[in-house]
């Protein structure tokens, strides 16, 4: 079983840059896809980005394209997601998550179908 913690989160100002880390435990994560996805109060959880097992594939929701850069870390076990250009409407809980994938190039975007979560870290982004 994977255990995940992320880190990083705060409050930061509207133009700003944060980099959420992801760090896992009790297995590797170089046999999952991992992604981050974020939730609003009210709201439901929405898909933000998403990594291959592999690496080599990369899925990102169209609010954050040329903004926030996803990554993985086989050797420390760690995924972040670098932010930047940060706008009051990213203030959210963001919450890391991993899914067996059947191929090294998979990604996915729905929270429903993700196999296991961390507790989240919030990012507050004042304008």
């Amino acid at each position: 079983q994977v255990q995940l913690v992320e880190s990083g989160g705060g409050l930061v100002q509207a133009g700003g840059s944060l980099r959420l880390s992801c760090a896992a435990s009790g297995r590797t994560i170089s046999n999952y896809a991992m992604g981050w996805f974020r939730q609003s109060p009210g709201k439901e959880r929405e898909f933000v980005v998403s990594i291959s097992r592999g690496g080599g594939m990369t899925s990102y929701a169209d609010f954050v394209k040329g903004r926030f850069t996803i990554s993985r870390d086989i050797a420390k076990n760690t995924v972040y997601l670098q932010m930047n250009t940060l706008k009051p409407e990213d203030t959210a809980v963001y919450y890391c998550g991993g899914k067996l994938t059947p191929s090294s190039l998979s990604t996915w975007s729905t929270a429903r179908n993700t196999d296991f979560w961390g507790r989240g870290t919030q990012v507050t982004v004042s304008s």
